[in-house]
């Protein structure tokens, strides 16, 4: 999704090819050496990280400068793709990781969420009043993690997490970037992504 978000952004075009993962294609499987999703070919280049794509996208076209950000912001990022999102992935799927208590990688998660918070008092985005890359790359995950019970989630005490979250879901880059597309099957006329600068 986060790879969506930045090509939404950017404006790039691409030819999208929407597969099922129970499913690979071979033509995606000779791409993606991890047999993943996102990637990205472009002229000589695979990109198969997510995070990769969307600074890839925007340093074709950064419109908005979501890529001027502190380096706090490349550390929050590396924060969420780690331990946040561990601990996201063991409270939504405890029966997939041996010994795991679900609730108490929920509290691990929340720590993160507190942080967020917090970062977000007084302001929209997470480093002021215009997002970053940052706020694409890490709103998704929160998304996730708000789903496994929103219920829960809505009745903790972060209410700018909650405001900045609902903000997103409401806006144009989301509902853009969560567009369905057709399945693709090799020999398919080309689908390309809707991208527009938002």
């Amino acid at each position: 999704m986060r790879a969506r978000l930045a090509l939404v952004r950017s404006g790039v075009q691409v030819e999208l090819r929407e597969i099922l993962l129970r499913d690979k294609p071979d033509a995606f499987l000779r791409d993606s050496r991890s047999g993943t999703v996102p990637c990205l070919r472009t002229d000589g280049q695979i990109i198969d990280e997510s995070l990769d794509i969307m600074i890839w996208a925007l340093k074709q076209n950064d419109t908005y400068g979501l890529l001027k950000m502190p380096q706090q912001g490349w550390d929050l990022i590396a924060e969420n793709d780690g331990p946040f999102k561990a601990a996201l992935d063991r409270t939504k799927y405890p029966t997939r990781f041996d010994g795991i208590d679900a609730s108490v990688e929920r509290e691990k998660a929340s720590m993160f969420l507190k942080g967020l918070d917090a970062r977000l008092s007084g302001q929209d985005f997470l480093f002021g009043d215009v997002p970053t890359i940052a706020d694409d790359a890490v709103l998704p995950f929160i998304r996730q993690f708000a789903h496994i019970d929103r219920e829960w989630f809505d009745a903790q005490d972060w209410p700018n997490l909650i405001s900045w979250l609902d903000q997103f879901l409401a806006s144009h880059l989301f509902s853009a970037s969560m567009q369905k597309y057709p399945l693709w099957s090799e020999g398919d006329a080309q689908v390309m992504l809707k991208a527009q600068v938002v």
